[in-house]
């Protein structure tokens, strides 16, 4: 079977979905691997590393037709879309419910599609985990920019002019990236201390070395079964906001890191409590995709409101490109070797790594939850 991946299209990706050393593996899987010259190219991974370790190279509209799986970090575009095979299988970041109207496209085209956002929290599917390996990256990363723009040194410094104390951060949402962030902030030297709805994240940023900030009194239910928190009650959030608002007074460096699957990042940094914060202070926001835990924050930008630096960073896995295409490259593969027996397809749907994940097939949309948002939306129902 002919596996595919093209240069991603999205402004600013420059990451690629297969690495050169990734290209034997996939091989023994019965895959023939080909990519669009130039993909990996923005990641560091020039055409002829690929050509050695035994991919073909194509151009863009040579490969889609052709290809029986594609795999890339964002779906396929329309244009893409109408190029690829009904029965071609589509693997990616996908994020259905923020996008129906393409998922509608998809279906209509017969193609079978897997969103690895969708993957359940089980110890079978840590090695598929594609969302947890790209935040790891983002937590870094928001990290060193924040240190970067805060004028002012994270560790503690004893020197003959005077002793500085450390930088303090304030890291909001304790999953993935908020737990890496705690651990880059630490390395550099900061106080940490971090905030998350889920009592069961106080002894892992605990472990961390940081210190936990929580409400008294937790709600019941704070968090999914899949481990993502839920939405609160306005009264729980308004509590919360009162609480992030005097943390944020302490701290030189805000990250903020809280996402409910498929809605809009919650808004728990108010204009006021931006107002309120020293000067020179920090906000690194990684919700900014999905709108921004902060009130002020502009996604992609980085703009200065009274008198602190807020970024609405976008996409942050792309600025270590080759580690972040390193880690999708083994999610893929651990993905492959499960869907992939005696070098032919097998989607076994009573297998909750598949049932969860499959969103198109046979020209239906098969996943329960996105088959009813679509049926709800008259935009997916034009798309």
């Amino acid at each position: 079977m002919i596996l595919a991946t093209c240069r991603e299209t999205q402004p600013g990706e420059t990451r690629v979905s297969f690495i050169p050393e990734g290209v034997p593996a996939l091989m023994k899987l019965g895959l023939e691997v080909v990519l669009e010259s130039g993909a990996g190219e923005a990641a560091g991974f020039p055409d002829q590393a690929y050509r050695e370790r035994g991919a073909r190279l194509e151009s863009r509209r040579e490969l889609l037709p052709q290809a029986e799986i594609l795999c890339q970090f964002h779906p396929p575009t329309p244009e893409d879309i109408a190029q690829l095979s009904p029965g071609a299988v589509v693997i990616s970041l996908l994020y259905p419910l923020t996008r129906l109207p393409l998922v509608a496209e998809m279906a209509k085209r017969g193609l079978t599609v897997f969103a690895l956002d969708l993957l359940p929290r089980i110890s079978r599917a840590q090695s598929m985990d594609a969302l947890s390996s790209q935040t790891t990256v983002a937590g870094y990363r928001a990290v060193v920019l924040a240190a970067s723009l805060l004028p002012r040194f994270f560790p503690m410094l004893m020197t003959p002019a005077g002793t500085i104390p450390p930088a303090r951060v304030f890291i909001i949402g304790a999953g993935v990236a908020g737990l890496q962030a705690i651990a880059t902030a630490r390395r550099l030297g900061a106080i940490v201390e971090a905030h998350d709805v889920r009592p069961v994240a106080k002894e892992q940023v605990e472990s961390l070395g940081a210190r936990f900030v929580g409400l008294e009194k937790e709600a019941a239910a704070s968090e999914d079964s899949s481990g993502y928190a839920k939405a609160q009650s306005e009264e729980f959030l308004r509590r919360q906001r009162e609480l992030i608002a005097a943390q944020c007074q302490k701290a030189d460096v805000v990250i903020t890191t809280a996402l409910i699957p498929g809605k809009p990042a919650p808004i728990l940094i108010a204009k006021e409590a931006v107002e309120r914060m020293r000067p020179g202070s920090v906000i690194v926001d990684l919700a900014a995709e999905q709108g921004g835990n902060c009130e002020l924050t502009e996604p992609g930008q980085t703009v200065v409101r009274s008198g602190v630096t807020l970024c609405g960073l976008l996409n942050p896995a792309s600025a270590l490109a080759p580690q972040a295409s390193l880690f999708y490259s083994k999610n893929l593969q651990a993905f492959l070797s499960l869907l992939m027996k005696e070098g032919a397809l097998q989607i076994q749907t009573e297998d909750p790594i598949f049932g969860q994940t499959l969103i198109c097939r046979a020209g239906q949309i098969v996943h329960e939850g996105v088959r009813k948002a679509s049926e709800a939306s008259p935009a997916a129902q034009t798309g």
